[in-house]
């Protein structure tokens, strides 16, 4: 009587259900969420912390410091990205919600210029420093624990829940910033006001900390250390990756760039932008961003969704293109009134939602298991430092070179470079994650049987594999 290999493998370890994955989503939404809340409050309080930290050198050196965190990053990537390979997701992403959000609450704490002198921009500095180096680690640690806990077909649905944290840590920090300064005078939001909503990272830091420490690693981190198949040695993961992975790190490298000229011209430089070269007041700039990203929120699922059913590459093709035609268009409208700057900014929010709703699921497939941490949060991060924390001052620079439509043509060069590494990324969309293949690829380990028959936590799928003839097992010592 022949056997059910299925239902044997099934049994060995039973699907993720989806009360756990509900929780892992709520444990790395809330981290990326309080990561993009700091630097969201950062950007919108440019003129307090200029006032309170450089009186004498104005914006500029505040949105030096803003870039300061970003160029700490890749070093992050370098650090904990290898330590999440070697000793697991979730060690990691505790460590580094609990750096971000103490780094966060201390910018609260710092006297002012007028009180301590040079001390003040010094320990601000600082504290931009430690929160660089903690988010090196913390985005690529939630993208990949996000991925590996979701099932394959539902990778795109579950991982745009990720990005909703971005955008509503952004939209966190805004709505407060708005509250601020309408409940309190401009000599008291100067003095004090600004301080509040740096306090606010510690509590969200905390609830992330407690729902990171009551779950496990993920399956596919658990199967990598049951096969003993994980990396012994962080240093052995740095090593494999730059010599067998080079090709997905540039890749990466380069949609991310379009992705974060997209992303921080958009969701940080904005209120920027609007009230300093279209004259819309600051009030009315934030308002105006704040509407256009509950709309991403509300829609951003659907990008997500869609990508599980037509693939990752169709969606990030789509909104290449659609930000290329669109960028110069929607900055004019912008410039045509407040209606229409609402308008005008939604447009482009929506249109870069493919790329933002389908990071988590399109990012880590791009690495095997073994090193997907570092994968991801090294290039990610690299590329973030060079071309995401120096947007806001590159574009406040060639406005004022060029005009009012330099941002728009900044855009489109970046969608261009992020079409360049599109080009040749495996699609991943429905495939298996798991294990020392690549993703998407012919050296995708156990991938044909784990598709056949449905399989999504299974550590018994070797056995399937031989008994069929397909599959086999791959070690990279």
């Amino acid at each position: 009587m022949p056997v059910d290999t299925t239902k044997a493998a099934e049994a060995d370890v039973p699907e993720v259900d989806e009360k756990t994955l509900r929780r892992a989503v709520g444990a790395s939404m809330i981290g990326n969420a309080t990561e993009w809340y700091d630097y969201g409050v950062y950007a919108y309080l440019t003129t307090e912390i200029t006032h309170n930290f450089f009186p004498n050198a104005g914006n500029a050196a505040t949105l030096l410091v803003y870039a300061v965190s970003f160029i700490l990053r890749p070093l992050g990537g370098i650090v904990w990205g290898p330590i999440g390979d070697r000793l697991g997701r979730n060690k990691v992403m505790a460590m580094t919600i609990i750096l971000m959000s103490v780094g966060t609450a201390l910018v609260g704490f710092i006297p002012s210029y007028q009180s301590i002198g040079i001390w003040a921009p010094i320990f601000l500095v600082l504290l931009r420093v430690v929160q660089g180096f903690s988010t090196g680690g913390e985005y690529g640690g939630a993208a990949t624990f996000m991925a590996e806990y979701s099932p394959d077909k539902k990778r795109g649905f579950w991982g745009s829940f990720l990005e909703c944290g971005t955008l509503l840590g952004f939209s966190g920090g805004l709505a407060i910033t708005l509250i601020l300064r309408a409940s309190l005078s401009d000599d008291q939001m100067m003095s004090w006001g600004w301080r509040i909503p740096f306090l606010v990272g510690l509590p969200l830091g905390l609830v992330g900390l407690y729902l990171r420490t009551k779950m496990e690693d993920t399956p596919v981190f658990r199967e990598l250390q049951e096969n003993d198949e994980a990396e012994q040695a962080a240093t052995g993961a740095l090593k494999n990756l730059f010599r067998d992975y080079w090709q997905p790190i540039v890749r990466l490298f380069l949609m991310v760039v379009a992705l974060n000229i997209a992303n921080y011209t958009l969701l940080t430089y904005m209120p920027t932008y609007m009230s300093g070269s279209l004259g819309i007041s600051a009030t009315q700039s934030d308002i105006i961003l704040l509407i256009g990203q509950l709309i991403m929120v509300a829609l951003i699922w659907i990008a997500g969704s869609t990508s599980d059913r037509v693939g990752r590459k169709p969606m990030w093709w789509f909104s290449l293109a659609a930000m290329f035609v669109l960028a110069v268009p929607c900055f004019w409208l912008m410039g045509q009134g407040l209606g229409w700057a609402v308008v005008g900014f939604t447009v482009l929010g929506l249109v870069y939602l493919p790329q933002l709703g389908t990071i988590s699921a399109t990012f880590p497939a791009m690495f095997p298991a073994h090193v997907r941490y570092a994968g991801m949060a090294i290039s990610y991060n690299i590329s973030t430092a060079a071309f995401g924390g120096t947007s806001a001052l590159v574009n406040d620079w060639m406005v004022g070179w060029g005009g009012r439509y330099m941002p728009a043509y900044y855009m489109m060069a970046a969608m261009i470079i992020g079409a360049i590494g599109l080009v040749k990324v495996p699609e991943t969309a429905g495939r298996s994650i798991r294990g020392r293949g690549t993703p998407g690829t012919e050296d995708a380990e156990d991938e044909q049987p784990r598709e056949k028959y449905g399989i999504h936590n299974v550590s018994g799928i070797r056995d399937v594999s031989r008994e069929f003839g397909v599959g086999r097992r791959r070690r990279d010592e």
